[in-house]
């Protein structure tokens, strides 16, 4: 079983979102929430509420038990930018890249080890 939340076109740049979702990569969902939860960067804030949907959408669609859920894999892609010019000197200008990301959470059950 695995659940999936994608949140396009996030005004945020793919660099910073990169360093929230490389320290969830791969941990328990309370786990992750913890950390989102005291993480002071705007990136945790977005990726908190995209984990939240990502339960929701394993607890409503496939009836999860979200305690036994982890997150699988996260990742940063880079969307489209927004273009803007800056004034310099002798009428000239210089561009300004407001970067856009595409974050995608898959979140998947942890695999119990018989003994």
């Amino acid at each position: 079983m695995e659940s999936i939340a994608i949140l396009n076109n996030v005004r945020i740049s793919p660099l910073k979102a990169r360093l929230v979702a490389d320290k969830i990569r791969g941990l328990p969902v309370d786990r992750a929430l913890n950390i989102l939860n005291y993480m002071p960067l705007k990136a945790s804030a977005m990726i908190k509420k995209l984990l939240e949907s990502a339960l929701a959408n394993a607890e409503h669609n496939h009836g999860a038990d979200i305690d036994t859920l982890k997150v699988a894999t996260i990742y940063v892609d880079e969307a489209g930018a927004y273009k803007r010019m800056m004034a310099r000197a002798k009428g000239r200008g210089n561009r300004i890249l407001k970067r856009l990301s595409h974050i995608t959470i898959k979140l998947a059950e942890i695999s119990q080890k018989e003994d």
